[in-house]
């Protein structure tokens, strides 16, 4: 296995909300795991929410005794959902603050994929396919029929989320079970990455490049190079990297 990661602040911003996590060793009872959150709120609520929620996550995971990777996530997803709550009642500069939430851990070629918010994750071999819905006003209008996905887009709407974690007191998550076949690549990323690039245009720098260090390079770079509207953060997961020649 191989894993490549990279957060950038982008051109716009000031500062950055988004936080990744990797470890391709054991956390607890899990394999390894890949984590890419973008925060939201104002001043340093956004920054807090993301790193806390990672960080939380990561330690709940560690010392649970459960085994099932998603029910790990999801006990992990729950306590700090509550306890990120707590924190912004108690701090007014807390308020309004959340954060999107992906993450994967994968073992004997099966991935297992949390997700709360618009950050995504997707497969990549030859072809795109992107395992995570995003949780968002345009995405549920493109779900329902009443927006094509080419104007979702570009809608002015279009980053506003209807879940996250730290927004409400009962938190829903969506769960996956991945089979990965050799040559697949994972690709987990926030919203400044896929709204700067289209998913053919991912799909074709991910199997144009044989190292997965340049491929990150290469989305980040092109993503700031299309506008740079939002932080951008990418992790590239290679789980067959010792068994197969890439494309």
């Amino acid at each position: 296995m191989k894993i490549f990661s990279m957060t950038d602040i982008g051109r716009r911003r000031e500062t950055n909300q988004d936080y990744i996590y990797t470890s391709e060793k054991p956390v607890g009872n899990l394999p390894n795991l890949f984590i890419v959150a973008d925060g939201m709120g104002g001043h340093n609520a956004g920054d807090f929410a993301s790193r806390y929620t990672v960080e939380q996550v990561v330690g709940t995971i560690a010392a649970s005794a459960l085994t099932e990777p998603i029910a790990l996530m999801g006990e992990a997803l729950r306590k700090v959902n509550y306890s990120l709550l707590q924190l912004a009642r108690a701090d007014v500069q807390l308020q309004g603050t959340g954060t999107t939430f992906v993450a994967a851990t994968i073992a004997n070629g099966q991935m297992s994929v949390a997700n709360v918010g618009d950050s995504r994750l997707y497969v990549i071999n030859q072809k795109i396919t992107q395992v995570t819905r995003d949780h968002s006003l345009v995405e549920e209008m493109v779900r329902m029929g009443e927006m094509r996905p080419e104007e979702a887009r570009v809608h002015p709407d279009k980053n506003i989320i209807t879940r996250a974690v730290g927004a409400v007191r009962e938190l829903k998550a969506d769960f996956f079970e991945v089979e990965l076949m050799p040559g697949d690549r994972v690709l987990l990323c926030s919203d400044g990455l896929t709204n700067m690039i289209e998913d053919q245009e991912i799909c074709r720098m991910i199997c144009s490049c044989k190292d997965i260090a340049k491929c990150v390079e290469l989305l980040v770079r092109t993503a700031n190079e299309n506008g740079g509207r939002d932080n951008i953060s990418v992790i590239i997961v290679d789980p067959f990297s010792d068994e197969v020649v890439r494309c």
